[in-house]
């Protein structure tokens, strides 16, 4: 049996469990599992194109994990009481255009922000719409598609070396993977903005020099494995490896440390898990970071609807006006999309549990910065805000735009390690007019 043979998952993850283990207990260290979930699969990719400039350098990309109802917070339709309830609508700074009276901190900053009004899904359950959201590509049991942001970071790279270029904040850890580009494209999973990157720092128990040596003893031991056995897996690890370290020891790791803002500041995005997460978010675009997801759960409002959303809105007004607001004042907001997606929207038709249900036919995101037009809506939904009248953005579509706004080629093909061809929207086409 030749070296080559010899290497298989299993070695794989014993060698994983290793190097975790020996990260943790002789270099005082765990950060590294976190800077890559699994080993890198085989990957080939076409030729890239060259790259168009793009106004954006960095995206926000807020989750609205539950499926946000359109027309309690971007698409109410006033004139029809029989679906709208409750739900106050108001004026916004930008002639012409209603939103929610929960999200009136939003409607201020609408002079920045693009409405897409006709997005439409064809996916109904939560885990679909989800994996949709994030990969433009429907669910299958044969194959894991690369997250956007994975996307975004095979397409451009980092802008910083030192520090992980995607970062995804008290979402889903599934909704950032690499797929099948590997872990080396994947995105770093932070539960909560406040405790930032655990145990990214050396153990109180161990000195600098014994850092070092340990490094030093480490770096002999892998050297005979690294000159036996040559797989791609192997390196993609190493390489995870050798960035924990490098991220421990780099100024850039005050980044995730809240710690550090004025409480002024932490006031203005909300003393709440996503409020933090957008201002954490705000902190790794002043550090280069290129694709981060803030997530906040709680959309599913099948029952008492408009008790619910009310409470959430609260938290989403303040923590995206905060956000849009800070990033203006500090020069960052023309070179950083802001983008807000769900997986779809909720029912114009009111339940009997006061509720509203899963309905994909229409919804709404939105785009703020980043080169795209302020106060400007894209799409109609009927009086109902039943169906789209017209702009119909699909979640590819919606996708290949953030892609655009960062001036990636996406019309782009990358093959899976079987050959098969994708694109970053799944072959849709960016929504151009959307830009300035």
């Amino acid at each position: 049996m030749s070296d080559k043979t010899i290497y298989n998952k299993s070695d794989e993850l014993t060698r994983r469990q290793f190097m975790i283990g020996a990260a943790k207990n002789c270099l005082g260290v765990s950060v590294l599992p976190m800077l890559g979930a699994t080993v890198a699969t085989n990957d080939t990719f076409a030729a890239a194109p060259p790259m168009r400039r793009g106004a954006a350098k960095s995206v926000i990309f807020l989750n609205m994990s539950g499926g946000m109802s359109h027309l309690d917070t971007f698409d109410p339709k006033p004139q029809n009481q029989e679906v709208q309830g409750p739900t106050p609508v108001i004026n916004t700074n930008a002639d012409g255009i209603q939103i929610s009276g929960f999200l009136p901190k939003t409607a201020a900053m609408m002079n920045y922000i693009t409405l897409f009004r006709g997005m439409q899904t064809n996916q109904g359950a939560h885990e679909q719409g989800q994996y949709l959201l994030h990969r433009s590509y429907p669910m299958r049991g044969t194959i894991v598609h690369p997250a956007l942001g994975a996307w975004v970071m095979r397409l451009s790279g980092r802008r910083n070396t030192t520090i992980p270029g995607f970062v995804s904040v008290g979402g889903s850890a599934e909704n950032a993977t690499g797929g099948f580009m590997g872990a080396k494209y994947g995105g770093v999973p932070l539960g909560n903005a406040n405790d930032g990157l655990k145990d990214s720092t050396r153990a109180h128990s161990v000195s600098e020099p014994d850092f070092n040596r340990r490094l030093e003893l480490a770096d002999k031991m892998n050297s005979t494995f690294h000159g036996k056995f040559k797989q791609k897996q192997i390196k993609t690890y190493n390489g995870l490896y050798d960035e924990a370290i490098k991220l421990m020891t780099s100024e850039d790791l005050k980044a995730f440390d809240l710690n550090n803002e004025d409480i002024k500041i932490r006031d203005l995005y909300g003393q709440n898990g996503f409020g933090q997460g957008c201002l954490l978010a705000r902190r790794l675009v002043e550090h280069q970071v290129r694709f981060i997801e803030v997530s906040m759960g709680g959309w599913d409002t099948h029952n008492d609807n408009f008790v619910s959303v009310e409470s959430r809105c609260q938290i989403l007004d303040t923590a995206l006006a905060g956000l849009i607001s800070d990033l203006e004042r500090r020069g960052l907001l023309d070179s950083t999309l802001v983008a807000l997606g769900t997986e779809f929207g909720r029912t114009p038709d009111i339940n009997d549990n006061t509720g509203r249900d899963h309905f994909p036919r229409a919804f709404t995101c939105l785009m703020a910065g980043g080169g795209v037009k302020g106060g400007f809506v894209y799409g109609e939904t009927d009086r109902k805000a039943h169906t789209v009248k017209e702009g119909v953005v699909t979640p590819g579509m919606f996708n290949a735009t953030i892609g655009h706004a960062l001036g990636l080629p996406t019309e782009r093909v990358v093959n899976s390690p079987s050959g098969r061809p994708f694109t970053i929207g799944d072959e849709a086409k960016p929504v151009k007019e959307v830009f300035a």
